[in-house]
């Protein structure tokens, strides 16, 4: 069992910013691929964005391409998505999750999830 939770985020005006955190335990960390998830109203959930366990390769939705980055610091068991030039299409609960496996990209299996955190985006 890997326990996942998100932290970060907020109610931010158009065009700011935001860094979203999840610290892991029950695993060896390091050994894990990440993503990130969300889910706007009245949509499914999309993939975000995704990085290898050493945090060399990183994988993004073409929505977010350029504005947010993916990141992780194995040393603190914790990965990171910084967003950016934040829009309101941007509004929405984040999740975090992690595989079994070393890598990741949208099409991986991950199999721990965590709870939330609640993005907003105001105009």
């Amino acid at each position: 069992q890997v326990s996942l939770l998100e932290s970060g985020g907020g109610l931010v005006q158009a065009g700011g910013s935001l860094r979203l955190s999840c610290a892991a335990s029950g695993r060896t960390f390091s050994s894990s691929g990440m993503g990130w998830f969300r889910q706007a109203p009245g949509k499914e959930r999309e993939f975000v964005a995704s990085v290898n366990f050493s945090g060399g390769i990183t994988n993004y939705a073409d929505s977010v391409k350029g504005r947010y980055t993916i990141s992780r610091d194995n040393a603190k068991n914790t990965v990171y998505l910084q967003m950016n030039s934040l829009k309101p299409e941007d509004t929405a609960v984040y999740y975090c999750a992690a595989a079994l496996t070393r890598w990741a990209t949208r099409a991986t299996k991950y199999e721990y999830w965590g709870q939330g955190t609640q993005v907003t985006v105001s105009s």
